[in-house]
């Protein structure tokens, strides 16, 4: 019997492996380079600690999506309590966006998530980056709530956006159709 290490990413149906990008779990030695993304992604960045720990945090799911180059492109996590996956970050790099680099990881975030269980997904988000709503509105999110406030950078208020439902057939035929459509053409 092969044992894996515990940074061996193992393809699941749907995988989000394109010729020009792949989605792996986050390692111990990525956070130097996912800090620095960071940096250049958000005006309230999290501290690298922050990611060591998330990395070692067993409800916790970080992914980075990585060129055929070796260059690291973007970065997502979430969290899953008992059936509800939500997403804490998504970043892109802005010199990889519009490469749909984003969607991949938003789609291995909720396959993971209700591989392990979820029945639900949650995040926050700006309520002025119309971009990454869209995105969340075109994978079933709904505004369900705002937090006032909440960015301490610029009082900008976040969004409260929830998918239910994400194990129902319905939903299910939804990413199906959203993976076929990221699938590299041959």
């Amino acid at each position: 019997m092969i044992e894996l290490s515990p940074d061996y990413y193992q393809p699941r149906l749907g995988d989000t492996h394109s010729p020009q990008v792949s989605i792996r779990l986050m390692r111990i030695d990525d956070i130097e380079h996912v800090s620095r993304l960071e940096r250049r992604c958000y005006t309230l960045p999290w501290s690298s600690s922050a990611y060591v720990t998330e990395v070692g945090n067993p409800s916790a799911y970080y992914t980075v999506a990585v060129l055929a180059d070796g260059t690291l492109a973007g970065y997502a996590g979430m969290w899953v309590n008992m059936d509800e996956a939500h997403l804490t970050t998504i970043a892109v790099d802005p010199i990889h966006r519009g490469l749909k680099i984003g969607e991949r990881l938003l789609l291995d975030l909720l396959e993971e998530g209700m591989r392990r269980g979820a029945d639900y997904a949650s995040l926050e988000v700006r309520e002025h980056n119309q971009v990454a709503r869209n995105l969340y509105f075109k994978y079933g999110f709904d505004d369900v709530a705002v937090r006032k406030n909440y960015y301490s950078d610029n009082g900008e208020n976040a969004l409260i956006m929830w998918a239910n439902d994400i194990r129902s057939p319905a939903y299910l035929n939804l990413l199906d159709d959203f993976r076929a459509r990221l699938a590299p053409s041959e």
